[in-house]
């Protein structure tokens, strides 16, 4: 991996997205916003101190078209991150666990480039368990962290995303990535997708992302070499705003998460 990869300044990103190691954060946690992207009851079991819990699952809902898994409106989620403390300028670190979080983490950093947040936004590389590798405190409970709310002003980045509406529309132009399981991938997937687990794009025993040259070698090996845009979709854009993360670290051309993924696309 790259030094650019892995610095806490540094991006490979169009957005300001990009890696932070816990030696670093520890040394300088008060910089920063922490944001634990486990369920909510893996974050009370044990959370870095200062951790704020913001799971997906606490953040999405069936909407008006029975459509589960859907991110908030922008306005009720900008509302809930300033009653966080946070506003479209701070400096945001999110972690997971790559496997409870279902890729939650991935999602978290998603839906703040959506918004158009435009302060630093990190992911701790390795996770929950590369923090309790280096044996680094964990605190049990409730927020350990006062927040005074603020206001977060939303300018949404539409490019990141991708409606069923534009899918349909501009689907031979595009590139289709099913990161869902084997199984449900056989039971059924948009047409002409390609299939690559959301398990790929992390590894080792931390599940940290992959790198820039794996993640080329692994769009090579699927045949992603055309230059079309690429979509990632899984069942409600959890997994698949993962991989988004993983591609947009890896400096590849931009990508687009679809958030509907295939609970959106059965009802179209």
């Amino acid at each position: 991996m790259t030094g650019l990869f892995l610095s806490i300044y540094g991006t490979a990103s169009a957005y300001d997205l990009g890696l932070i190691e816990p030696q670093v954060l520890t040394r300088d946690s008060s910089s920063w916003v922490i944001l634990d992207a486990r369920p909510r009851s893996q974050w009370l079991d044990g959370h870095i101190p200062g951790t704020l819990s913001f799971c997906w699952e606490n953040y999405t809902r069936t909407d008006e078209k029975k459509i589960s898994y859907r991110v908030w409106p922008p306005e009720e989620m900008a509302g809930a991150l300033g009653q966080m403390g946070i506003d479209e300028n701070t400096p945001v670190v999110v972690y997971g666990d790559a496997d409870k979080s279902w890729g939650g983490e991935g999602w978290s950093c998603w839906v703040l480039t959506w918004l158009g947040h435009q302060g630093p936004i990190r992911l701790l590389n390795g996770g929950i368990q590369a923090w309790e590798s280096h044996n680094f405190p964990l605190v049990a409970g409730g927020a350990s962290r006062k927040a005074t709310p603020l206001g977060y002003k939303i300018k949404i980045r539409a490019d990141v995303g991708i409606t069923t509406k534009e899918l349909q529309q501009q689907r031979s132009n595009l590139l289709l990535v099913d990161n869902r399981s084997t199984l449900e991938w056989l039971k059924g997937r948009l047409p002409d997708a390609i299939h690559i687990r959301w398990t790929k794009f992390f590894f080792g025993k931390d599940r940290r992302p992959i790198g820039p040259n794996e993640m080329r070698r692994l769009m090579k090996q699927h045949g992603i070499t055309n230059g079309k845009p690429v979509v990632y979709y899984c069942t409600g854009g959890i997994r698949s705003a993962y991989a988004w993360l993983v591609h947009e670290l890896s400096g590849l051309a931009p990508a687009r998460n679809y958030e509907g993924g295939t609970e959106a696309w059965k009802l179209r």
